[in-house]
């Protein structure tokens, strides 16, 4: 799997740190100057400021249909 920083609408992204719930794939649901990210485990969202989410990113596990 290549490590792919860029990232869009509706992607599937793995973050550094594991959700207390034990799952790592996070769906982005809103962009703009923060994103909003949804567990893929439990369905818990987070609103975070972009720089933020460009640092805890790991990489893009799945591209937007």
């Amino acid at each position: 799997m290549a490590k792919d920083k860029s990232y869009e609408l509706h992607d599937i992204v793995e973050m550094k740190k594991p959700h207390p719930c034990g799952e790592n794939a996070w769906k982005i649901i809103r962009m703009g100057a923060d994103i909003r990210i949804k567990c893929q485990g439990c369905g818990q969202s987070v609103l975070m400021p972009r720089r933020e989410f460009e640092k805890k990113m790991k990489t893009r596990i799945q591209i937007a249909q």
